[in-house]
């Protein structure tokens, strides 16, 4: 067998692609199928004994005439999604595989499963995993699974990699996972094959361990069908048969297959990386790639018995236990897409490209030397699927009713598995999943990115290339940007706006006095014969971020702030969704949807959140009351009936959009939602100079009494026709002008000039984010999530809980309120100036009851501030005296800081600046 060391002599010497052939990913792509038989690094495969194609035997077992809910796809997903179905108690549950379970990717995955990533909801569903393959699938069935518990080992070879690994040990504390991180010595005693002589240190996770796909998905599916589900082998999906009701609403009615049809209200796709096609089939959109991955199995290697799995992020390598030897992999910037994914490919494989496989081997034989002199068992190139933002894509499609996603997990589908399906079980069952599992939902994406051919492929290629990254608090991608651009885009680039990307939007960032730093088109990272982008401010910049610390430009943020508070600054938040819901029973909808009432008179505007049936908070918002009017204008729709307006966070517009859209259907609402997002901008003028300012610019009295807060009116500002609302995200006297998009920029121009004389500045988001959470001012998505009820955010006053008015959610609120809150959201500061992100473990009275879930620097009470939902470790519930009587401490990467908890705002608790006392 030929040796790793060979190996990379061989593609060394191979010539090298020349640039010639052009810039585009399509050089390395490959629009072929798998290549024939392989040996793999599993004894125990489902491949054994497959002979001729099984396919054309028929399936294996006869296909019932309707299911309650049919899941398409055998692999790790679908055989998960199945399990927990049937645990749940739903009947009538039936999976189809078109090849045997574990054919497609599944079969050849090296099932890694780490314990802790920077995510708190990730950490969740990795533990549910873990729970069911390394103990609860024994118990029901009696069968192994073929969990192995040899433990990680994360390798860290600069200080920035270090200090991520503990951030990862804090957040494990909350959720009690083991973890220490390592000194090189105390590495090379636990690894001795291990070089340790350019590493920082290591985080050693001593309970995570090793899946066997086909031992693990057989057993799933042997306890699926014990509680009543059906697995059916050797039965392709051809079609999608869909239905329109009388709403207009498009609905699943059944599945298609080569050997009959089953009639049936829901589907799940978990076809991987054929997830696409079967999308198709319903007209439902699954922005995913698939792309090469590949990974060697070596020879015999002796001393590794027992050793832990390695993923050394620096070099991009992992290195799985195999027995008595290694299966070594990675993740490229250059990997090799697959165009044409053929409908035939099971338990196949492709060659392997050794010119691109070359670096991982460079890497392997670094970190473990012994390597160089052992031979190559086997090569094992399948394909993976990739989304956009590295996120798997899951829940109800937009686009049909009843059809479900479980795909697009980037390598990670058999860790997740567990977790995962789990939540789309309770989606399915329930209408929602118990997590917050919004950032996997495919409904955030909005249409026209999913539409974008361009933007799946070059974000995916990004997600693949970065994979193993530092997870850096405020990194931004590269890859897909300037898709959606407000009207002020232009005006604040040549002011030096650095921006940020949210859900294709490019929304301001921070303002850098040296100039304009534009995003470029993706470069690829100067892959595929590209060439990567030379002298790239935007990327420049970006790199500073790239810390656990405070980065240089914090006393640029810092100005920002101070200005807002000293005298006024101008936010550009044109990215905002922006809907009008109008119509008959608009108000009905109103009452059902919003949780705060809204049923003002015209002119008046609330903060309101919206709930789900469990009572958690799916957006917060702000909802002005508009008067009927028979004649449209840019700044409302002509309508009969009740109509508001609503004013959306940019970021959960596509959220809340499928939200409010699933109620109106549900309930049958008579009712229009009108998107004017990309219609309108909005800028905010925040700050005690505010009213003088908009006083010269807008044609009405200002006044507190003419103009009192919560309100809103259509004025002229500079001569263009505007909504005005009194209203503050940042907790100061001012106002939000919704202008018509071709009169944003002379508006905004009129403000600046208005300003001049009193100290106006232009601010970007990172400001917002400091200001909002020094004044306590929640955000939807960190500390305000599906799973968080606003009794336990400190948000009671949004529920109209006193009136006899039902809303959606209101039982569940109702019935946490009389069992008392068993955790809480509260505020802490530290006095001492150390950067915190959120993922903080937080400790009261010497135990572990919570982690912060958002944290920034409150630059006018010169603290570090954060929020995070506290428990009781003994059960009970957390009243505002066990708030008061703890003594605290937030430990960020591995250090405690003494911390004081507050239940208000610690800036002008007693909100007077809003109202315009100062």
């Amino acid at each position: 067998m030929a040796s790793l060391s060979r190996a990379l002599r061989v593609a060394a010497a191979r010539p090298r692609q020349s640039p010639t052939r052009g810039l585009g990913p399509c050089n390395l792509s490959s629009a072929s199928g798998p290549t024939a038989e392989k040996s793999v690094p599993y004894q125990r495969t489902l491949k054994e004994g497959q002979g001729t194609s099984v396919v054309a035997q028929g399936p294996s077992r006869p296909l019932p005439s309707t299911a309650n809910v049919v899941v398409i796809g055998g692999g790790s997903l679908g055989c998960q999604t199945l399990y927990h179905l049937a645990k749940l108690g739903m009947s009538g549950a039936v999976l189809l595989e078109r090849e045997r379970l574990t054919s497609g990717t599944t079969w050849h995955t090296a099932g890694l499963l780490w314990q802790l990533r920077p995510s708190d909801v990730e950490v969740e569903l990795l533990a549910h995993t873990r729970r069911v393959v390394s103990r609860e699938l024994e118990e029901e069935t009696g069968l192994h699974t073929g969990w192995i518990q040899n433990g990680g080992l994360f390798i860290a070879s600069n200080r920035q990699r270090l200090d991520e690994y503990k951030r990862l040990m804090s957040l494990g504390k909350a959720y009690g996972v083991e973890s220490h991180v390592l000194s090189p010595a105390e590495t090379k005693t636990l690894y001795p094959l291990m070089n340790v002589d350019d590493l920082y240190g290591t985080l050693y996770v001593p309970h995570d361990g090793t899946m066997d796909p086909a031992g693990t998905c057989s057993t799933l599916a042997r306890a699926a069908s014990a509680r009543g589900a059906q697995v059916i082998e050797n039965c392709p999906v051809t079609g999608i048969r869909v239905w329109t009701d009388d709403f207009g609403v498009r609905r699943v009615a059944g599945v298609e297959t080569q050997h009959g049809s089953i009639q049936t209200p829901c589907v799940v796709n978990c076809a991987g990386v054929w997830a696409s096609a079967v999308g198709r089939m319903a007209g439902v959109k699954v922005p995913l790639v698939a792309m090469h991955h590949a990974y060697v199995v070596t020879e015999r290697i002796e001393g590794i018995q027992n050793m832990p799995n390695v993923r050394d992020h620096d070099a991009s390598v992992y290195l799985r236990l195999q027995g008595d030897a290694l299966s070594v992999g990675g993740y490229e910037a250059n990997p090799i897409f697959w165009e044409e994914v053929s409908d035939k490919f099971a338990f196949g494989l492709f060659d392997l490209d050794w010119e691109v496989f070359t670096q991982h081997i460079e890497g392997a034989i670094n970190r473990v030397p012994v390597l160089e002199k052992t031979g190559i068992k086997s090569t094992v190139c399948g394909p993976e699927s990739f989304t956009p933002d590295h996120k798997p894509l899951m829940g109800e499609a937009p686009e049909v009713r009843g059809f479900f996603l479980g795909c697009g997990f980037n390598s990670a589908g058999m860790m997740l598995g567990g977790g995962c399906g789990q939540e789309l079980a309770h989606w399915i069952i329930h209408g929602r999943p118990e997590k917050d599992m919004h950032g996997y939902d495919i409904r955030r994406f909005h249409h026209s990115l999913t539409d974008h051919p361009r933007w799946i492929r070059e974000r995916s290629h990004e997600s693949y290339a970065k994979n193993y990254s530092v997870v850096f608090p405020h990194d931004e991608p590269l890859a897909g940007r300037n898709m959606r651009r407000d009207p002020l885009h232009e005006e604040l680039l040549g002011q030096g706006c650095v921006f940020q990307e949210r859900h294709g939007w490019e929304r301001p960032g921070w303002f850098h006095p040296q100039g304009p730093a534009p995003v470029l088109e993706y470069d690829y990272y100067g892959a595929y014969g590209s060439r990567a982008h030379e002298d790239y401010a935007y990327r420049r910049l970006l790199a500073d971020e790239y810390t656990f610390d405070f980065p240089p430009h914090h006393d640029t943020i810092k100005k920002e702030c101070l200005a807002c508070r000293g005298a006024a600054a101008v936010f550009d938040m044109s990215y905002f969704g922006k809907f009008y819901l109008v119509g008959l029973d608009a108000r009905k909808a109103a009452d059902w949807l919003f949780s705060a009432d809204v049923s003002r008179p015209p002119g008046s505007t609330v903060y309101t959140c919206m709930l789900n049936c469990r009572g958690g908070t799916e957006s917060d918002l702000t909802v002005s009351r508009l008067a009927p009017s028979h004649q449209a204008s840019p700044l409302a729709p002509a309508f009969e009936g009740d109509g508001y307006y609503l004013a959306v966070g940019g970021a959960m517009a596509q959220h809340n959009w499928s939200h409010i859209t699933t109620v109106l259907q549900d309930q049958k609402f008579r009712c229009r939602l009108i998107d004017n997002s990309e219609d309108l901008g909005m800028v905010s003028i925040q700050g005690p100079a505010s009213r003088a300012i908009l006083q010269e610019v807008l044609d009405a009295d200002l006044s507190n009494k003419a103009f009192p807060f919560s309100t809103h009116k259509l004025l002229r500002a500079a001569g263009h026709l505007v909504r005005a609302i009194r209203l503050s995200f940042v907790g100061e006297l001012g106002w939000e002008l919704h202008i018509p998009k071709a009169s944003c920029v002379p508006v905004y121009r009129a403000v600046m000039a208005a300003g001049a004389k009193h100290g106006l500045v232009n601010a970007g988001y990172r400001a917002i984010d400091s200001l909002s959470t020094e004044k306590g001012y929640r955000h939807w998505h960190a500390d305000l999530r599906p799973d968080d009820s606003p009794l336990e955010a400190g948000l009671a006053f949004t529920c109209k809980l006193k009136s006899p008015v039902p809303f959606l959610g209101r039982e569940a609120l109702e019935q946490q309120r009389a069992a008392g809150l068993r955790r809480r959201l509260v505020c802490f500061t530290v006095e001492d100036k150390v950067p915190m992100f959120g993922l903080e473990a937080i400790w009261r009275n010497g135990q572990v009851v919570g982690h912060v879930r958002r944290a920034d620097f409150g630059f006018a009470i010169d603290k570090t501030i954060a929020y995070g939902y506290i428990h009781d470790p003994s059960g009970g519930p957390v009243s505002r005296d066990f708030v008061k009587s703890g003594d605290y401490a937030l430990e960020r990467m591995g250090v405690t800081y003494g911390a004081q908890a507050h239940l208000k705002s610690p800036f002008d608790p007693d909100n007077k600046r809003v109202k315009g006392t100062y």
